[in-house]
């Protein structure tokens, strides 16, 4: 075996510092010019700079979950990864946020001052509230590799309720580390771990005792044998879970009226996606809105199975979205009525 002599091997590693030095030197340069150029404020928290933005006007707009503010007067929706409000009768939507996050989700406060959304603008996903006068934004989750969708305010404002990594959890409105509501058996069915029992679309009736949402504990696959999903109800007083729906094609998306005697979920039927509203009196059902547009059943439901609906403050009217509009319907039965809209995109 050759030797190395004593003289050579203690040579290496100031050969080692010299040729690194050069590197380590560039790019602390690089740094400081980096802090000294402002920041892109479409950049918002992210690393990447946007190079480049596309700009258009649209009236259409795919899968946009929408909620209505408390006084009735307005609407916050989603759109192309931005968050609009616009004035309920519709018209031109004014941004809440724009930039490079993909900003999803919005549902109201319970005092109508701020939304709670999803977003990625710190690098991960994460649940953030926005004070409609822009002035405060406060993340309430913490990291950066968790999955969340479909946050929603208990009734006091206190809380928020959403859904991570497929399970129900609630943290503080001010933040921390939350606690996990409802804990199954980790997995149903078995087969590629496809199995893991999921819960979307927390939702408030008039009673905040109770957390209706949906659970699957089908195996996940394409073109899979429904149902899937069916509705729960989540006791907050004794932490027990009671099933309220067995359709056939599966029960999603739960919308609860405020005068907590309507309930709106969607369901497939004949290769189709509608809307059933349940009187929560009588227990009768029937179809609200039938076609809509297709759920996210088959697939991994990244923004929820159905998009976010709401009823309006006197218990009339819920405000959904198919066919690429937003639409006013009512819970009489009568004809659903357009509620038009034009937004900027940036």
């Amino acid at each position: 075996m050759r030797r190395i002599s004593a003289r050579r091997h203690w040579r290496l590693p100031l050969l080692t510092v010299a040729l690194s030095a050069s590197p380590l030197a560039a790019q602390d340069e690089q740094s400081a010019d980096s802090a000294r150029r402002p920041r892109n404020p479409i950049q918002e928290g992210l690393p990447l700079a946007p190079a480049r933005t596309v700009e258009f006007t649209t009236t259409e707009g795919s899968w946009m979950s929408v909620d209505v503010s408390p006084d009735g007067q307005t609407l916050v929706f989603d759109l192309l990864g931005d968050i609009y409000t616009m004035p309920m009768t519709g018209g031109r939507a004014t941004p809440l946020t724009q930039g490079m996050a993909f900003d999803a989700q919005p549902r109201f406060s319970p005092d109508g001052s701020r939304i709670v959304f999803t977003s990625d603008r710190n690098g991960g996903e994460g649940v953030w509230i926005l004070s409609l006068d822009l002035k405060d934004t406060v993340q309430i989750t913490r990291g950066k590799n968790d999955k969340y969708e479909s946050p929603e305010f208990t009734p006091d404002g206190r809380y928020v309720v959403f859904t991570k990594n497929y399970r129900l959890h609630m943290a503080h409105v001010d933040g921390g580390s939350g606690i996990q509501l409802i804990r199954d058996p980790e997995r149903q069915g078995g087969g590629g771990g496809g199995g893991l029992i999921r819960y979307m679309g927390a939702a408030f009736g008039k009673d905040p005792r109770y957390v209706w949402t949906a659970r699957r504990t089908g195996i996940w696959q394409y073109n899979t044998a429904l149902p899937d999903y069916q509705l729960v109800v989540y006791d907050r007083d004794t932490g027990e879970t009671a099933t309220r729906s067995s359709r056939p094609g599966s029960a999603f998306r739960p919308t609860l009226s405020p005068d907590g005697r309507w309930l709106v979920y969607g369901t497939r039927y004949a290769a189709q996606t509608g809307l059933r509203i349940r009187d929560l009196e009588t227990g009768s059902e029937r179809w609200l809105a039938y076609p809509v547009q297709r759920d996210d059943q088959e697939s991994r439901a990244t923004l929820d199975v159905y998009p976010g609906m709401s009823f309006t403050p006197d218990s009339r009217n819920l405000i959904a979205t198919y066919g690429g509009k937003l639409w006013s319907i009512p819970v009489d039965g009568s004809a659903p009525t357009n509620i038009p809209f034009e937004v900027n995109v940036r």
